[in-house]
C-alpha cells in the first residue's frame, strides 16, 4: 500500500457501533484523523461506511434490531442523518470537505448510472473531497436482507479503479478456521484473492447489528480483484491502522489481485465483441489516441455510425475504417452526431448541457 494513490476504505457495522447502540463518535474521529494524514500525503480516499441502521435505532429508542424490512428502512433513513453529521463534523476539523453519496447495486449495473456515478466520484476526488458512501437502504433491501456493505465497497473500488480496498472489521483478519471455536486457527497473512479455499475458511455469520461475516469480505476481495484492486482485511481498532498499512506494515490479511486495473479494463473492453456503434476519427484524433494516450474529443470525430446510448461500448475507426480502439461513450449517438467536429467548449451551446468534455475518456478507452 505504500504506492497506493487511491484507496476505498469500508467500515463495518459491528465495528462502528458503540456496543450495538448508535455509532462510536470517538472511534470515527480516530479514523478521520488517520484519513487526514493519508490525504495530506496525496492519497485519494473514498469511504464506504455502514452504521445508519444502528444510529437510527438509537435515535428511535429501539433496543433490539427489528425484523420488519419497513422498520429497518425507517431506521436507516433516520440514522443516515446522524452518521453523515458525525463524519462531516470530524472531517471539517481537519479542513476536509465531505460528500454524501447513497448508491444501490443497480446504480453500478446500469451503464448510464455507472458513468454518472464514476464521473461524480472522480470529480469529487479531483476537488479534494472525501466521498462518504452508504447503500440506499430506504429504497433497496439487499444489505438489510443478505449482507453488509462489503460488496458495495468492492463495486466502488471497481468503479473508480482504486489501488486498494481496505475493509476494517471487528476481527484481526481471515483465519484458517473460526478462532472462537478452534484454538489452532492461524491468521492468513497473505493469499490470492479469489482462491476457492478462502471461502471455506471464512465461515458465516456476522453480529446482531452487522449481517456481513468474513465470507462477504472474502467474496468482496474477489470482486475487487477483477479491476486490479488489492484488499486488506484488518482490525479497525488497531492503533493507527490506516497510517501503518500505508507505511507498508503487515496488518491483518492481504488478498492480492493478480492483474492490474489497466489489464482488467483492457481485457473487458477487448472481449466485448458486440459494440453498439462506430466513431470514425480524423488523422489528428487517431494520432492523439495511439501516440499520445489522450481521451477522444468530439472535434476529432468525422462521423457517427449506428445507434447507441451513453455508457455503451463503441468502436473507434481510423480514416481507413480500421478499428483502433473501443471504449465507453459519454454521449448518445444523436448527441455525438451534433457535437462531432466541434471543440469541447461548444458542447453546452449545442446540447444545452455538458456531461463530459470528452466523447470517451482515456480511462474508459483501450487501444486494440
Amino acid at each position: 500500500m505504500q504506492t497506493a494513490k487511491r484507496i476505498v476504505i469500508k467500515i463495518g457495522s459491528a465495528l462502528i457501533t458503540n456496543q450495538g447502540v448508535g455509532v462510536d463518535h470517538a472511534l470515527i474521529r480516530q479514523w478521520v484523523a488517520q484519513i487526514a494524514q493519508l490525504r495530506a500525503s496525496g492519497v485519494e480516499i473514498v469511504l464506504v461506511s455502514s452504521g445508519a441502521i444502528a444510529e437510527g435505532m438509537q435515535r428511535l429508542g429501539w433496543k433490539a434490531r427489528p425484523r420488519e424490512i419497513n422498520q429497518l428502512q425507517a431506521a436507516a433513513a433516520v440514522g443516515q442523518m446522524g452518521l453523515v453529521q458525525v463524519y462531516e463534523s470530524a472531517f471539517r476539523d481537519y479542513g476536509l470537505s465531505t460528500a454524501q453519496i447513497l448508491l444501490t447495486h443497480d446504480d453500478l449495473a446500469d451503464r448510464k448510472r455507472y458513468l454518472n456515478a464514476r464521473s461524480t466520484l472522480t470529480t469529487l476526488l479531483s476537488l479534494g473531497v472525501v466521498p462518504v458512501i452508504n447503500e440506499n437502504d430506504t429504497v433497496v433491501t439487499d444489505e438489510i436482507k443478505f449482507g453488509d456493505n462489503d460488496t458495495l465497497g468492492a463495486l466502488v473500488a471497481n468503479l473508480i479503479d482504486a489501488d486498494h480496498l481496505v475493509i476494517l472489521t471487528d476481527q484481526q483478519g481471515l483465519f484458517s478456521a473460526d478462532p472462537r471455536r478452534d484454538p489452532n486457527a492461524t491468521l492468513i497473512a497473505s493469499a490470492r484473492a479469489g482462491d476457492a479455499s478462502l471461502e471455506a475458511m471464512a465461515g458465516g455469520a456476522g453480529s446482531a447489528i452487522g449481517r456481513g461475516g468474513m465470507l462477504t469480505k472474502v467474496q468482496a476481495a474477489k470482486k475487487a480483484a477483477l479491476s486490479g484492486s488489492h484488499t486488506v482485511i484488518a482490525y479497525g481498532r488497531e492503533p493507527e491502522v490506516l497510517v501503518r498499512l500505508h507505511q507498508g506494515e503487515d496488518i491483518g490479511t492481504r488478498l492480492l489481485s493478480e492483474i492490474s486495473g489497466v489489464q482488467s479494463k483492457k481485457t473487458w473492453l477487448a472481449a466485448n465483441l458486440k459494440t453498439s456503434g462506430n466513431l470514425r476519427l480524423d488523422e489528428g484524433a487517431t494520432r492523439a489516441l495511439i501516440a499520445g494516450g489522450k481521451s477522444l474529443l468530439p472535434v476529432g470525430v468525422i462521423s457517427v455510425e449506428g445507434h447507441f446510448e451513453r455508457g455503451e461500448v463503441v468502436s473507434c475507426l481510423n480514416d481507413n475504417g480500421r478499428e483502433i480502439a473501443r471504449g465507453l461513450v459519454n454521449y448518445s449517438s444523436a448527441e455525438a452526431t451534433r457535437i462531432a467536429r466541434k471543440p469541447s467548449t461548444e458542447i453546452e451551446s449545442e446540447l444545452g448541457y455538458v456531461a463530459e468534455p470528452e466523447l470517451i475518456h482515456r480511462d474508459n478507452l483501450v487501444l486494440l
